[in-house]
């Protein structure tokens, strides 16, 4: 029998029913961003168009893996809890949106082992280093362990940085309320220069591109 967290991985979200509703959910949400959140993003250069990604990104609110999504063509893949696959329609549908699902009451290494095993098949996961959505829209503490999941998979990593979408949507509020979403995505890290940093370099390395980042999107946000 297939559990949730098996079927994923061989990618049951590129199903006929899978691609009819990316492409729907995405048309209509990047009209209403458009709309309601002045959304825009700017790349330094393009995504790679296949192989396996880590799409690294501040953690402003519940938005940010739909704002990231609509930023690319390409499909995304966010985290998803485990138990959310319990309710069996609501799991069918985010296992469509190529949802990796984790087991927070797993333990670390299970959890980086389910994400290395999905970015080896090829998708583009997107990782929040701060861990959690921040509480005063600023950067918040970075955590390590994506670096030792890029090179145990061996794969790019793309620094992003969100602004605006705290002020769209912070945690003491219920619902999103129009503003402004500004995306800045970086260079793509390359897997040679990754694994040619010691952890602690590669860590410095991102957090600065992401800083840096988060300056430009804040200066780009109401132009």
């Amino acid at each position: 029998m297939t559990s949730p967290d098996d079927a994923p991985l061989r990618g049951g979200g590129h199903s006929l029913f899978g691609r009819w509703l990316y492409s729907a959910l995405w048309i209509l949400s990047r009209t209403l961003g458009v709309s309601l959140f002045g959304y825009r993003c700017r790349f330094v250069e393009p995504l790679p168009p296949t192989g396996g990604l880590i799409v690294l990104s501040t953690h402003q609110s519940h938005l940010d893996p739909l704002l990231l999504g609509l930023a690319t063509e390409r499909r995304l893949s966010s985290l998803a809890r485990s138990s959310l696959y319990r309710f069996k329609p609501f799991g069918y549908v985010i296992t469509a949106l190529d949802a990796v699902p984790i087991n927070r009451e797993a333990s670390t290494v299970q959890a980086m082992k389910t994400v290395i095993d999905r970015l080896k098949n090829g998708a583009a996961v997107i990782i929040f280093p701060e861990g959690s959505r921040t509480w005063d829209g600023q950067i918040g503490e970075l955590k390590g362990g994506f670096g030792l999941i890029a090179k145990k998979a061996r794969v790019p990593i793309v620094p992003v940085a969100i602004v605006g979408a705290y002020e769209c949507w912070p945690r003491t509020r219920l619902l999103p309320w129009p503003g402004r979403i500004r995306l800045e995505f970086g260079r793509v890290i390359p897997v040679a220069e990754i694994e040619s940093l010691a952890d602690r370099e590669l860590f410095d390395l991102c957090a600065r591109e992401i800083t840096a980042l988060d300056a430009k999107a804040r200066l780009a946000r109401f132009r």
